[in-house]
């Protein structure tokens, strides 16, 4: 890092600086007559007043943050579009099976679910443990590392740590002042730009090479059908890819949070819908040719690709508008989870082991610090990563599918104890751990771990219904109409 802040990299910080207070002056001006009420609803559902276009606007920049754009065009190859064409499909579950699951249950979140599905406490705090787990240790502090990254390899020559903390203060101060609605309003007025600008760099990209995008590219990282030693072997794509985007999009908390923030069913399917139509027409594009591009002019340079693009392409003064874009989507990526995390928290241990939340905002604050200060301390962590959305993909295992089997066997049989679906997901935790940190590092399998994370789920899924018939003594049924009808009466009844 130089001493000295060159003219350029002063010129990107006052820009990024101006138009970061713009939005969150339009934000401001957009909620400022909005009341509140402190409650859970109002805190991390918005009181259920986000319109369709805020719906759409807050999932798509919740999704679309630097662990995308850094992370895809990191690898430099155009076979990582796979993840958000597939990401379209799983909207559609979304918006067609899900959306109508949660408004018929009026959750806060998904968890409760869980609990009212299989009558007992104990699967609703394991989850939320798990997804508590994933939100601090992963999600948080690698969104900050991924911005904090981009802005400096984009021009802002700051120390690394120092960007990561500008940008989880600015989160926090958003999570604590205006909580799911400042966040959602806050995502969609900064989602415009960053998707009009990152279209223009992929228009000024292609330009630099004269549009020829194969000059001087292996063949294998402009291929959409990947080998077996690929980040995507083309083969997954109807193995485990299709039930990782299940458990992002439908049971995932920061996004179906988002979902469940509309004043009624056909609200919220009309903004998963909308951003199912911005997924598959706008973002595999932006993800993918500005990392070919870099690999042209650069050679390999991994997760620095986007930045050093950017910073080439762009003039300095129009480099320090992309890079607010990119600061506010980072900040909106963070106070979201955050958002999240702190509802988990509040309502499935808070209310449950501590005691009656008098005010949820006040809470919210007191947690919102500390998880932002934790966030900030492990982005050094992820400085070793050679590829930063390969690493959250793997990592998301541990999780991902163990959570997904327990909604499965939840919304598709009957008669399953919480006890059993707790084996089960403890059951996928272990063996995605020993595959991940031990089986596949020693060569012992040979599958790809998105192969495994289907050997995961199902596993899970056999050893919880094998659980609460061999050892709890009952018997599942395969009922899933009967479960929905279920849910449609407690909601009724509620």
């Amino acid at each position: 890092m130089s001493e000295t802040i060159t003219s350029d990299s002063l010129t990107q910080i006052v820009v990024c600086l101006s138009l970061t207070l713009a939005i969150a002056a339009a934000t401001w001006f957009t909620l400022r007559r909005e009341s509140h009420d402190g409650s859970k609803r109002d805190v991390y559902l918005a009181g259920g007043k986000l319109s369709w276009l805020f719906v759409a606007g807050a999932i798509t920049l919740t999704n679309l943050s630097t662990d995308q754009l850094v992370g895809m065009n990191g690898n430099q190859m155009l076979l990582l579009a796979w993840w958000e064409i597939s990401g379209f499909v799983g909207l559609l579950i979304l918006a067609f099976v899900f959306v109508p699951i949660y408004y018929r249950a009026r959750v806060t979140t998904v968890t409760e679910l869980l609990e009212q599905r299989y009558g007992g406490g104990g699967i609703r705090t394991l989850v939320s443990a798990l997804f508590l787990f994933g939100m601090i240790l992963i999600y948080l502090p690698a969104g900050l590392y991924s911005g904090a990254l981009f802005l400096k390899t984009a021009g802002i020559d700051l120390p690394l740590l120092v960007l990561a903390a500008f940008l989880g203060v600015v989160a926090a101060a958003y999570t604590m002042a205006g909580g799911l609605r400042a966040v959602a309003v806050m995502e969609t007025y900064a989602g415009v730009g960053v998707l009009a600008i990152a279209v223009l760099i992929v228009v000024l990209a292609l330009n630099a090479v004269d549009w020829n995008l194969a000059r001087g590219v292996p063949p294998e990282r402009l291929t959409m059908i990947g080998g077996p030693d690929s980040p995507i072997p083309f083969h997954t794509l109807f193995t485990g890819m299709i039930f990782i985007q299940i458990y992002y999009w439908s049971t995932n908390q920061p996004i179906t949070q988002k979902a469940m923030a509309a004043p009624n069913v056909r609200e919220a399917q009309k903004g998963v819908l909308a951003a199912a139509v911005v997924r598959i027409l706008i973002i595999p594009a932006i993800v993918v040719i500005p990392g070919v591009v870099a690999f042209q002019l650069f050679g390999d340079i991994d997760d620095a690709a986007y930045g050093r693009l950017v910073g080439t392409v762009l003039p300095p003064w129009l480099s320090g508008v992309f890079a607010a874009a990119i600061a506010a989507a980072v900040i909106a990526h963070t106070a979201a989870v955050l958002n999240a995390a702190v509802g988990l928290y509040a309502v499935d241990f808070h209310e449950k082991f501590v005691g009656r939340v008098a005010s949820h905002w006040r809470l919210s604050g007191i947690v919102t610090v500390l998880l932002t200060i934790t966030s900030i301390a492990l982005v050094p962590v992820f400085q070793t990563a050679t590829s930063i959305i390969n690493l959250l993909q793997q990592l998301n295992g541990l999780s991902s599918m163990p959570i997904l089997s327990a909604f499965i066997v939840g919304l598709l049989f009957t008669g399953v104890e919480s006890r059993a679906a707790i084996v089960g997901v403890l059951w996928g935790f272990a063996t995605y751990a020993l595959f991940s940190f031990v089986a596949e590092p020693m060569g012992l399998i040979g599958l790809h771990y998105i192969d495994f994370m289907v050997v995961t789920l199902v596993t899970s899924v056999i050893a919880a219904l094998a659980f609460n018939r061999l050892v709890l003594g009952e018997r599942a049924r395969f009922a899933p109409r009967t479960v929905f009808a279920l849910l449609a009466e407690r909601a009724s009844a509620a």
